[in-house]
């Protein structure tokens, strides 16, 4: 939805750049618009730019997870309902 992004845009300011201020500081951790200097950025290993400072807090308690049973049935029907869909696509190529 087009207002998931609302937040992001609001940030960004496109066309005024200089107007974008960060909203993560040491003391503001779950800001999520933050700022990185070129001399931070080439300091990481092969420059990289996945960059992640937010901590999901839904992954933090395991006691929250479902049963491991639960989980590889739900990724086998994921994987079972991606390959009926590139079946499709591959019968469709044939045609």
């Amino acid at each position: 939805m087009r207002a998931d992004l609302d937040e992001f845009v609001d940030c960004y300011k496109p066309g005024n750049r200089q107007r974008r201020k960060s909203t993560w500081r040491e003391d503001a951790l779950e800001g999520r618009w933050r700022v990185y200097d070129y001399e931070e950025l080439i300091k990481r290993d092969k420059v990289n730019l996945d960059l992640f400072w937010l901590k999901n807090n839904s992954l933090e308690d395991s006691d929250d997870l479902p049963d491991p049973d639960v989980i590889a049935d739900e990724i086998a029907d994921d994987l079972q309902t991606a390959l009926d869909q590139f079946r499709s696509i591959a019968e469709g190529l044939r045609d």
